[in-house]
């Protein structure tokens, strides 16, 4: 079982699929990309694969050899093209006004490249205590770990083995491209449909971990 810490408790939360709706604005930016290197890219089967690194999915439309280039280019284009056209998802900033009104920080671990995911919360107004971006599964339990997190919220796979590694409890939400028995068939601790559902569920977990 995940540990519990003591409070105030510091919160993790992942980003694409999980605060934002990164689809629209993925979608986008692939769609440039693909006109600006003359290569044809599926936006709409890319934007249903979200969470791991980028280059896991530039390598199934470019040559190895290109990727990191190709890399690059995507994440100078991306402002221009995903920025103001992702939202955030419903309870997104209602899921971190509860940690802040339980005394607690948010921070926000993610494998998107870090100066894009801040531009993302600033554009929204989502004011977290830290980001700490280019981290992926596993990977994200070193920020976790330095943060003291003992919740990591997440939409992916990635994510529960994330929380998993850093012994945080895993919430997951089923706003991803995983659905709930998937998510609970790799460890995950809480299953919620999405983060509409965290404030009353982190109500009752701060409340456990008082007592």
């Amino acid at each position: 079982m995940a540990s519990t810490t003591a409070l105030p408790p510091t919160v993790g939360f992942d980003l694409d699929m999980t605060l934002i709706d990164s689809r629209p604005g993925i979608r986008a930016c692939y769609q440039a990309l693909s006109e600006r290197t003359g290569t044809p890219i599926d936006a709409d089967l890319a934007v249903t694969r979200l969470g791991p690194p980028l280059a896991d999915e530039l390598v199934h439309w470019f040559p190895a050899d290109r990727v990191d280039e190709v890399a690059d280019l995507y994440r100078a284009m991306y402002p221009t093209y995903a920025i103001a056209a992702t939202p955030a998802l419903p309870g997104a900033r209602e899921a971190m006004s509860a940690v802040r009104e339980a005394g607690g920080r948010a921070v926000v671990v993610t494998a998107k490249y870090e100066p894009n995911a801040k531009l993302h919360l600033a554009h929204l107004g989502i004011e977290p205590d830290a980001v700490i971006g280019d981290l992926w599964a596993e990977q994200k339990a070193l920020a976790l770990r330095e943060h003291g997190a003992g919740v990591y919220v997440g939409d992916h796979v990635g994510d529960v083995r994330g929380a998993r590694t850093a012994d945080a409890l895993s919430v997951a939400v089923a706003t991803g491209p995983c659905d709930p028995a998937e998510l609970r068939e790799v460890g995950a601790d809480v299953v919620l449909a999405d983060l509409t559902e965290f404030p009353r569920w982190f109500s009752a977990y701060a409340a456990g971990v008082r007592a």
